[in-house]
């Protein structure tokens, strides 16, 4: 049996996370009353996406507000091979614009205590990303990982999820590793989960995916790496935000949304967020709920707001 782990405590895998009323994830249940074949207790029709899609594009407007918007909900993102101290110190000082700050900024493992000591009193927080970016199954060395990082004072945790074993069938696998890293993550460091929905060929499968992750912890389901050629699209993300509207009114879980990969122009975020505002509610979509996680949109972002050039940053990466 795979275990998780946390200060020298092996976690049994069949424990779960229940909400206390404020939507966070405060003690434990044994064991999982959710059944393996689950799949049948959940409801999502893929038919009607290009709807809400469409009613969305009627409702996205790329303008200054929504640039602002999309600035404060704004995971800024470096996760390069050639990363040093240099470009994260540089990273942490864009995170803080002319318009106002990003939510966080998201870096490899190495770099977590550069970006929190550049970043300061500005409240931007610092994420990481574990499990990055194959998405393994070993849950002890995932709750290693992420123990790691907490210590070194990560705010978020970015975790990938195990999608090709969930894909193949192994839900308990994918289980015990959420669970191992929101064990790990404790209830003060905030945990996304990347469900790498650009591999899953059915909407149906990440909208359970999707559930999975919500009810065994996370604080955000993500959409994408952005190591994989499709990261986040308006399909996906009506199917992740779907599920964090049953959750929610179905199991009383509050949790949020974070698209990431491609995410490029203002245009693109005005889409998403009108997407959630369809989905979840007018105003739902703020940094507690949502997040970007992208690099050169700040640019077209900040341009739509009408910073001069030279505030705006290089991108980094394929975000």
């Amino acid at each position: 049996m795979k275990v998780g782990y946390l200060s020298g405590q092996l976690i049994d895998p069949s424990f779960s996370f229940v909400p206390d009323g404020a939507g966070r994830f405060d003690g434990l249940t044994a064991p999982d009353t959710l059944p393996v074949h689950y799949k049948e207790c959940l409801m999502f029709d893929p038919n009607t996406v290009s709807e809400v899609i469409s009613a969305a594009k009627d409702k996205a407007v790329a303008d200054a507000d929504t640039a602002r918007r999309a600035i404060s909900v704004l995971d800024l993102t470096s996760l390069n091979d050639d990363d040093n101290e240099q470009v994260i110190e540089a990273l942490c000082k864009r995170a803080q614009t002319p318009v106002g700050n990003t939510a966080a900024v998201c870096v490899y493992a190495p770099f977590i205590e550069t970006s929190w000591r550049a970043l300061g009193q500005s409240g931007v927080k610092t994420a990481t990303v574990v499990n990055f970016p194959e998405g393994g199954t070993n849950a002890q060395r995932v709750g290693d990982e992420t123990a790691n990082c907490v210590s070194k004072g990560a705010d978020e945790i970015d975790l990938v999820f195990p999608y090709k074993a969930f894909l193949a069938g192994d839900v308990t696998t994918a289980t015990e590793v959420v669970d191992a890293t929101r064990m790990a993550c404790g209830t003060m460091t905030t945990m996304k989960v990347i469900l790498e929905s650009g591999e899953f060929d059915d909407l149906a499968k990440l909208y359970e995916a999707a559930r999975l992750a919500i009810k065994h912890g996370a604080n955000f389901v993500k959409t994408s790496t952005g190591k994989v050629p499709v990261g986040a699209t308006p399909e996906a993300a009506v199917a992740m935000l779907t599920a964090l509207r049953d959750a929610r009114d179905e199991d009383g879980i509050s949790a949020g949304f974070k698209a990431s990969g491609g995410v490029k122009t203002t245009e693109d975020a005005a889409l998403y967020l009108a997407i959630a505002d369809h989905i979840m509610g007018d105003g739902w979509a703020t940094p507690e709920t949502f997040r970007f996680g992208a690099s050169g949109v700040l640019t077209a972002l900040l341009e739509t707001c009408g910073a001069k050039p030279g505030d705006a940053p290089a991108a980094t990466g394929n975000y």
